[in-house]
């Protein structure tokens, strides 16, 4: 057994910890987790940068219908999380059977949503690029874009659930090393489909390297994982759990919701751009992959935070909750705080890097640099957010996080967009940003945890 599982083992049966073994811990399980969003910032980076070079109409094609994709692919993703920590809280308390069988709930009812939705997603997929605001040439472009990425939905899904129930066990390695590999795959393909067919062959590269990656995870998580392995056990779809899926869903229905509304609400943002022309478009687009350099790594401590925080709360360790808290927002304050003087210095050469477009460049410039400013905020939102989620408190931490996307950064895009135009939209998101990290922080300050004797209990 390694340092990190003793550790986590000491967490669930009850041993004293000192602060050297619980920043031990935040270090060994955020720093994968890190690496693992960092592979997917690689693989956007090396997306976008491949699809630049075929010209501004090529970015902005994928750009036009990229919020929807976070919509529909953050549904079940979500539903899927809320599983994840149900996991996390039956492996702190060592009820290993009980976490399988949420497991096998979660298998079920997530690709039976992921299929639900893609089916919808297929049918749209023709007229939702007009109706979002893009010209006949980016419309068709994006229309194909869009139909590849929904036939692929169910598998990006298990994709999510697998890596996320690996998490949860404090399995931080393998997810890791599974997105090194989804993105050197899809490097590979776009090597190979994108001078063949342009979008639609960077559409197919991600989908070949999402379904070989889904296979090897599956694989892992179903045969090789000590607390979660279902090999040699029965397992039917039909087997449903309601009081399981009660419970998860308790948790998953308001991030569900929450992701859903917030992304419509960056389809709000994507209309507030689109007018602005194929440049503002394309230099959102990249933007907003070359902004998650910064955040990506935020989400990683995110995903360390709730492993923790999860478990603590199943081991009933109330003196961990609150000092890993502390622990993880902290680190991710500055992890983020100095990722964002990175992009400040390096939006030039970052820019230059994501296309030819002169203008473009230009323009992502000036929005990365007004970004930099609410990173240190946006990761104490992030990784509090982490927090609730490992308590399996997530209603009013969604509430929060709508409550300032839709009050603050929509109406002051708008706003500001008419004098302003794509500098107006991103001053709208770095002010809007910052408030939510305030109040997120505020909360975490005023939160009064309570363990019951039988936290599990639904």
């Amino acid at each position: 057994m390694g340092r990190k599982q003793r550790l986590l083992q000491q967490l669930r049966d009850g041993q004293q910890m000192i602060r050297r073994d619980k920043v031990n811990l935040v270090f060994w399980l955020s720093m994968p987790a890190i690496l693992g969003q960092l592979s997917t910032i690689v693989m956007q980076y090396i997306d976008t940068m491949m699809v630049g070079q075929l010209g501004a109409n090529a970015t902005a094609s994928i750009g036009l219908v990229s919020t929807t994709c976070w919509l529909f692919g953050g549904l079940t993703a979500s539903i899927g999380a809320g599983f994840g920590v149900v996991v996390a809280q039956s492996i702190g308390a060592k009820e290993y059977a009980e976490a399988r069988d949420v497991l096998r709930q979660a298998i079920t009812v997530c690709l039976a949503m992921g299929i639900t939705i893609s089916l919808f997603c297929v049918s749209i997929h023709s007229w939702w690029p007009v109706r979002l605001g893009g010209s006949p040439e980016v419309a068709s472009l994006a229309s194909k874009y869009f139909l590849i990425w929904s036939l692929t939905l169910p598998v990006m899904q298990m994709l999510f659930l697998s890596n996320g129930m690996l998490r949860s066990s404090g399995n931080m390695k393998t997810p890791m090393m599974l997105g090194v590999l989804m993105c050197a795959l899809d490097v590979v393909f776009n090597l190979v489909f994108i001078p063949l067919w342009g979008v639609v062959g960077a559409a197919l590269a991600t989908s070949a390297a999402a379904v070989i990656t889904t296979s090897c995870s599956l694989y892992y998580l179903v045969a090789r994982s000590p607390e979660l392995r279902l090999l040699g056990e029965k397992f039917s779809i039909f087997n449903i759990q309601f009081s399981i899926i009660g419970r998860s869903l308790k948790i998953g229905l308001p991030m569900a919701v929450e992701h859903a509304v917030f992304c419509g609400a960056q389809i709000v943002s994507t209309m507030i751009v689109a007018p602005l022309g194929a440049v503002a478009i394309a230099a959102n687009t990249i933007g907003i992959v070359v902004e998650s350099l910064c955040y990506m790594p935020g989400y990683g401590i995110g995903d360390a935070a709730s492993t923790l925080i999860g478990q603590s709360y199943g081991a009933r360790r109330g003196d961990l909750i609150r000092s890993f808290s502390i622990l993880t927002v902290g680190v991710g304050m500055g992890v983020m705080t100095l990722m964002g003087i990175v992009m400040y210095i390096l939006a030039p050469e970052l820019m230059l890097m994501m296309s030819p477009d002169v203008a473009v460049q230009a323009e992502g410039v000036m929005a990365l640099r007004i970004e930099a400013f609410a990173e240190p905020m946006y990761a104490a939102s992030i990784v509090v957010y982490g927090v609730f989620m490992g308590l399996g408190d997530t209603l009013v931490p969604c509430i929060m996080n709508l409550g300032s996307i839709w009050l603050v950064r929509i109406p002051l895009a708008y706003i500001l967009s008419q004098t302003m135009g794509l500098r107006g939209v991103w001053l709208a998101m770095c002010i809007e940003l910052t408030v939510r990290g305030l109040i997120f922080l505020l909360r975490l300050r005023l939160k009064k945890i309570r363990i019951s004797s039988n936290p599990l209990t639904p």
